[in-house]
């Protein structure tokens, strides 16, 4: 009789386990694949919404796959296996994820593309980001009345650095500063002297900071022996990174004329914060991960809750419109690092050096 009873309860918790998907916790369990830990924002990205998720009461399997598309897809197999009941992935690249979203979508579990739209792929369920069109139109529009183009005289000398060409989102950011701009580069008021204005010619595989260190070292020194550089459009704060690294070579603590090259950037990394405090980068595009991730939990609710899901836009990653949610980018320069880092609790004074 003993042996009956025990063998019920054991079959009622494996139940319960597999229905919840947290090992008899009661709780049901959310997958968080992030691209890498060698970046910032990620970092945070993933620290915000294990919070926040646990705070909703969900066990959280977050996962960092080091940049590694084979990685990443392995750990999203594993959160398929594991009894994940949502997925929430910032995909490295799309076309390595096709054979896990295809397992998901076999299990009925939801997929919300996180930051980054996976493309190509009829099984992305929702989509969590910022305006990143916007992004770039910010960081457009910024060079634009900085330089004062449609009054000053000019020619203004100007390059740009783009992002990962695996990331979906580099060309938004892109297009964005680029429709701002080809205008007063097609009148002449703007001179590209490297001639790169083509997305493919300025990306930056990873983001990464050397990468984009070298291309511009390469540029300056190729171009620039007897010309000043107006303004360098860098699509994020670690490629802003490696083209203030490569101007420091070139222009010291002195800078050009006494002043520095207006530089863009995204994400308002500390590094960069502090080199916009420094002068060494002119602003950046606020992307607070707390709102996203707030807002990727909100997803989450609703879709566990059985209601429907809030979103604002629609996104075509080439085989169906996605359902979107778009948060809002906020424009920060050196006047409102106070104000947008500071006072809102994202930063402290301390960790900014101030």
């Amino acid at each position: 009789m003993f042996k009956k009873i025990l063998g019920t309860i054991l079959c009622a918790a494996i139940a319960c386990a597999a229905l919840t998907g947290c090992a008899g916790s009661g709780k049901k369990k959310v997958g968080v694949s992030m691209p890498t830990q060698d970046l910032q924002r990620w970092n945070q990205d993933g620290a915000y919404m294990k919070e926040k998720f646990e705070a909703a009461g969900y066990e959280v399997d977050l996962q960092y796959a080091g940049n590694k598309p084979d990685t990443q897809l392995s750990q999203v197999e594993n959160m398929i296996n594991s009894g994940c009941k949502v997925l929430v992935i910032a995909a490295i690249e799309s076309s390595s994820l096709s054979q896990a979203l295809d397992k998901a979508a076999k299990k009925k579990i939801p997929v919300i593309a996180y930051d980054r739209l996976i493309m190509d792929n009829a099984n992305v369920d929702y989509y969590a980001t910022f305006d990143n069109y916007k992004v770039g139109q910010i960081q457009g529009n910024f060079v634009k009345e900085k330089l004062d183009l449609d009054n000053a005289a000019g020619p203004f000398n100007v390059e740009f650095t783009a992002g990962d060409p695996g990331d979906n989102n580099a060309k938004f950011f892109f297009n964005g500063a680029m429709d701002v701009l080809k205008p007063y580069i097609d009148a002449g008021k703007i001179v590209v002297v490297s001639g790169q204005t083509d997305f493919d010619s300025v990306a930056t595989p990873e983001w990464a900071s050397a990468t984009a260190q070298a291309r511009a070292e390469n540029i300056i020194g190729s171009n620039y022996a007897d010309k000043n550089i107006d303004a360098w459009v860098c699509s994020n704060d670690s490629t802003a990174q490696g083209v203030v690294t490569a101007l420091d070579a070139r222009y010291n603590s002195a800078g050009r004329d006494g002043q520095w090259p207006v530089i863009t950037g995204q994400d308002c990394d500390i590094v960069s914060v502090k080199n916009m405090i420094a002068g060494k980068q002119t602003m950046s595009v606020f992307k607070d991960t707390r709102t996203l991730a707030a807002r990727t939990v909100t997803m989450v609710n609703q879709i566990l809750e059985g209601k429907e899901v809030e979103t604002n836009n629609t996104y075509n990653n080439n085989v169906k419109d996605v359902a979107s949610f778009l948060c809002d980018p906020v424009f920060a320069d050196k006047d409102k690092i106070q104000e947008i880092l500071i006072d809102s609790g994202y930063y402290t004074a301390a960790e900014l050096g101030l």
